[in-house]
């Protein structure tokens, strides 16, 4: 029988560092096993794993799609106070439509260690509002600003910040995000989420957040997170998943558990086929330098300017 149409948006790889869990070459036959035309990449904070991932995919007949869960400062990616620290985990995933896209995630994973890592690599928002042509953005897990107004039983801060970043990334390219994974508080999110699409016309998607591979994994998956925090399985107030449910799912079972919102389902799709970026590999990408004297040669310049930068650093080697 053949799958329902769906793909995973949100899917954590060995590149989540002590985090994520799935290998890529276990990905793509699961990929292939599930019948599934495309599948994305989100590790958390970083793109370390694109070019594997994206040759990978091609390799297996699937189409790639590149994307991070990103860290959002609460405030400036400057502030770095300690009052900072609790609220730096906001999380929001961003998938890549184009080269437009890729070239502005890489600014923003860029800056996001450069000059907003404090803990975590972040951006704020006005980063995002700087780098958000190409992008398609979601709200991301019960870490996400929306959901976690949701949960604290602030409604009206998560419809601000929905409309916030429905305003930062425009009209078609923010989606509200709801899973089904056995956590009473995505319960509550859920139907936070669900209201705010209704109220605001802004889609859903569904997704699971996906950390290991198959069901069973989810123990070696805290055996993995106590790695990460230093702690033992037998440390009752270590950092654990509170359910198993954070695995590839098939797409019939994604269907089954989002049967009351079939569009959330259906919308996976429709983003897989918005986003189409191809790269060109073989070719060197040097930047063209324009040299301001016109009776200098490019070769000229770099003598000069090589020298310089000699004369400089080693001055009693060029006496």
């Amino acid at each position: 029988m053949k799958q329902p149409d769906f793909v995973h948006l949100h899917v954590h790889t060995q590149y989540s560092l002590l985090d994520g869990m799935i290998r890529l070459h276990d990905l793509f036959q699961k990929a292939k096993e599930y019948g599934m035309p495309a599948i994305a990449i989100t590790d958390h904070g970083n793109m370390f794993g694109v070019i594997d991932f994206y040759k990978q995919a091609q390799a297996n007949g699937i189409k790639p799609i590149i994307g991070c869960e990103l860290y959002v400062a609460p405030r400036s990616r400057f502030d770095k106070t300690p009052s900072a620290i609790g609220e730096s985990t906001r999380h929001l995933v961003v998938l890549v439509k184009d080269m437009d896209g890729y070239k502005n995630l890489m600014k923003l994973t860029s800056a996001a260690h450069i000059e907003g890592f404090y803990y975590r690599p972040r951006v704020d928002k006005e980063l995002l509002r700087e780098c958000s042509k190409g992008l398609i953005a979601s709200s991301a897990c019960l870490h996400g600003e929306i959901a976690s107004h949701i949960v604290r039983g602030h409604m009206e801060e998560a419809r601000k910040s929905a409309m916030e970043y429905q305003e930062i990334f425009g009209e078609g390219n923010f989606y509200l995000e709801i899973m089904e994974n056995g956590i009473p508080e995505q319960k509550i999110a859920n139907q936070g989420l669900i209201e705010l699409s209704n109220d605001l016309s802004i889609p859903l998607i569904a997704t699971n957040d996906c950390h290991y591979l198959n069901v069973e994994h989810a123990e070696a998956h805290n055996v993995l997170l106590c790695i990460q925090t230093g702690k033992t399985i037998e440390d009752k107030d270590r950092m654990s998943m509170t359910t198993d449910q954070f695995y590839v799912r098939s797409p019939r079972e994604m269907e089954t558990l989002f049967a009351s919102t079939p569009d959330a389902i259906a919308n996976t799709v429709s983003i897989a086929e918005r986003c189409n970026l191809t790269f060109e590999f073989g070719k060197f990408y040097l930047p063209k330098l324009e040299v301001k004297n016109p009776e200098e040669s490019l070769e000229d310049y770099l003598d000069r300017k090589a020298t310089e930068g000699l004369e400089k650093l080693m001055p009693a080697i060029m006496k």
